[in-house]
């Protein structure tokens, strides 16, 4: 039986909240709601554009869809007294990256989806997207995990709008005029050629490119643009831009080994010519 994850009085407060600012500041318009079922435990599986596209996320959810929003939180944003009180009175789930808490982590949000029935969000990217365009970047295998030991249905929901709130790195948000932000849900990924087979770290990779892939597909659609060929690695950019540094400081190196000698040579030919004059 499904248990009530929520006390219904900090919700509602919270609800009207956020609907207030939202409404105030953005102009949204939300597709695909039919997509997302109205009972039973679902992944929400969506692009990170910006820190500040939780709430929007959220309110797409909780407006839009009718289901109520529930996240996996950072540890770091729990320990905040207020922000800690109103997470677990809405039932959000809190996460201690790099630690044994994190299993636990995904226990409960696993406990969420199975026992209570809950719609939990998740950003399979981890993080911002660091993609030059902006575009998803590739995905973490966690949500693919979980959706394959659960059985509960994926569905993607791409956005766009929320860089003109607050991009990434910023910490002064543009919030007038107000910023019109695109939301797209898909039909539920089809994992079917995934399920009732060991998880083994192949099979989940192509499972979450193949999550990964549906998402950037709805983003392509909002923005009329074509995605990038190959997704953004930001592991990969990170060593090929160590690469590139390891060259630039060793052509340096090499160049002031090439500017020693010459000044060396320059030095000796002007000791041999005074030796020569005095001669």
């Amino acid at each position: 039986m499904a248990e009530q994850r929520e006390s219904r009085w900090v919700k509602a407060v919270v609800s009207r909240i956020v609907r207030f600012v939202l409404w105030l500041v953005t102009k949204p318009d939300w597709k695909g709601t039919e997509h997302v079922p109205a009972e039973g435990g679902v992944i929400i599986a969506t692009n990170h554009l910006s820190v500040a596209d939780p709430l929007t996320v959220a309110h797409f959810l909780y407006i839009g869809a009718r289901r109520w929003p529930t996240f996996t939180m950072k540890d770091a944003v729990m320990r905040i007294p207020v922000v800690r009180s109103v997470a677990k009175s809405t039932g959000q789930i809190p996460v201690k990256r790099g630690s044994t808490d994190a299993v636990k982590a995904l226990h409960e949000a696993e406990l969420a989806l199975t026992r209570d029935g809950a719609s939990v969000i998740f950003y399979p990217e981890g993080t911002c997207t660091r993609d030059p365009n902006l575009w998803p970047m590739i995905g973490k295998t966690g949500v693919a995990r979980l959706a394959l030991t659960t059985g509960v249905p994926v569905v993607p929901v791409a956005h766009w709008g929320e860089q003109r709130i607050l991009p990434y790195g910023s910490k002064k948000p543009s919030l007038f005029p107000r910023k019109r932000l695109e939301f797209l849900a898909g039909p539920p990924v089809d994992l079917s050629r995934f399920r009732d087979q060991p998880l083994t770290g192949t099979l989940l990779k192509e499972a979450t490119e193949t999550i990964m892939a549906d998402i950037t597909a709805l983003q392509a659609r909002i923005r009329g643009e074509e995605p990038p060929a190959v997704p953004y690695d930001p592991r990969k950019a990170r060593a090929e831009a160590g690469r590139a540094e390891e060259g630039r400081t060793r052509a340096d190196g090499d160049a002031q080994v090439v500017d020693g000698a010459a000044t060396a040579d320059g030095e000796v030919g002007g000791d041999d010519a005074r030796n020569g004059a005095g001669t």
